[in-house]
C-alpha cells in the first residue's frame, strides 16, 4: 500500500555527487559488469546514519509511505539506501533516482518513509523483507554491520549443481581453493534449501543462517553477503566467487597438490582468525 505525497523534494547537490548514492551506483555497475546481476537480478541495502542523510536530503520531507511486509520495530528510525524492484543494475549509474531509494523506517517500525528516489512510482526491492530480517540478526552480532548484498555470482551458483550442499564440506572446498579464503570468511558459508525468492520463508531461513555466517548460499540462485561497508560485503562475495571459479575450473581434473589441513590451520593462526568449528580437524 502506497501513499503519494507532494513532488520529489529538491536535494542540495546533484544525486551523482552524494557519496552514498554514488557508491551504490558504482557497486551495482560493477556487479552487472561481472555478470552477477543479469536483467533485474540482485539487490542491495545499506544502513545510513541520520547525520549522513541530513547533510544532503531534507529528512523532514516524506515523498511516499510504504507498508512493509511485516513490522520492523528493531529497525525503527533507521535510514537505508536500497535498490528498486525490477530495476536493472546496468541502469543505476545513469539514473540513480529512478533505480535507488533512500528510506526511513518510521518511529513505530510499521511504515517505510521514502525520502529520495524510486521515481515514477517505483518501489523497493521485493527481497527487502529478507534484507531487513538479515539486518536485524547481523546487528545483534555486530553493531558495525551496515550492508546486505544479494547477487547471482556465476561460479558460486554453478558450484551448487555439482558439489554437496553440506555447509562444512562446501566451506572446506572453498577454503582450499585460495590461500586468502579462510582469512576472509573464517565463519564459513551458510546454506539454505532451495526456496521461492521474495517470500518471508526464504527471508527467515537466510536470517537464521546470518546469526552465524556473513555469507548465505541460495542453491541454484545466488548468494547473500553482509558487511560493515559496501566494500566489505562486495569483497566477501568476490572472494567466495573467485574460489568457486577455481573449483569449477579444476574439479574434473586430477589434483596433484592442495592446501592441506595443516596449512589452513597455519593460515588461521598467522592471521588471528578462528575457523568455524567442525570444518578443520585440528584445534586452533
Amino acid at each position: 500500500m502506497y501513499t503519494t505525497m507532494p513532488d520529489q523534494q529538491p536535494i542540495r547537490i546533484q544525486a551523482e555527487q552524494i557519496p552514498f548514492i554514488r557508491e551504490m551506483a558504482k557497486i551495482t555497475r560493477n556487479m552487472w559488469r561481472f555478470g552477477w546481476d543479469e536483467r533485474n537480478g540482485g539487490n542491495v541495502s545499506c544502513i545510513l546514519d541520520e547525520q549522513q542523510v541530513a547533510q544532503y536530503l531534507d529528512i523532514h520531507h516524506v515523498i511516499r509511505r510504504f507498508e512493509p511486509a511485516f513490522p520492523v520495530h528493531e529497525l525503527a528510525g533507521r535510514y537505508f539506501i536500497v535498490t528498486g524492484s525490477g530495476k536493472y543494475f546496468k541502469n543505476v549509474i545513469d539514473d540513480p533516482e529512478g533505480n535507488l531509494g533512500v528510506l526511513r523506517v518510521s518511529e513505530n517500525g510499521e511504515q517505510l518513509e521514502l525520502l529520495w528516489g524510486l521515481s515514477n512510482g517505483a518501489v523497493p526491492t521485493s527481497e527487502l523483507p529478507a534484507h531487513f530480517m538479515s539486518h536485524i540478526e547481523r546487528l545483534k552480532i555486530d553493531p558495525q554491520h551496515r550492508v546486505v548484498m544479494h547477487n547471482h555470482a556465476t561460479h558460486t551458483l554453478a558450484m551448487t549443481f555439482v558439489h554437496t550442499l553440506d555447509e562444512n564440506a562446501f566451506t572446506r572446498t572453498l577454503w582450499e581453493m585460495c590461500t586468502e579464503c579462510i582469512v576472509v570468511f573464517s565463519d564459513g558459508i551458510g546454506v539454505i534449501p532451495w526456496m521461492v525468492p521474495g517470500s518471508s520463508e526464504i527471508g527467515r531461513a537466510t536470517a537464521q543462517k546470518m546469526k552465524e555466517h556473513r555469507a548465505v548460499l541460495w542453491p541454484q540462485h545466488g548468494i547473500f553477503g553482509a558487511g560493515a561497508t559496501i566494500d566489505e560485503a562486495f569483497g566477501l562475495i568476490e572472494t567466495i566467487e573467485k574460489a568457486a571459479q577455481i573449483y569449477m575450473k579444476i574439479a574434473h581434473l586430477p589434483i596433484q597438490q592442495r592446501i592441506t589441513e595443516q596449512q589452513l590451520t597455519d593460515l588461521a593462526q598467522a592471521f588471528g582468525v578462528t575457523p568455524r568449528p567442525g570444518i578443520l580437524k585440528a584445534t586452533i
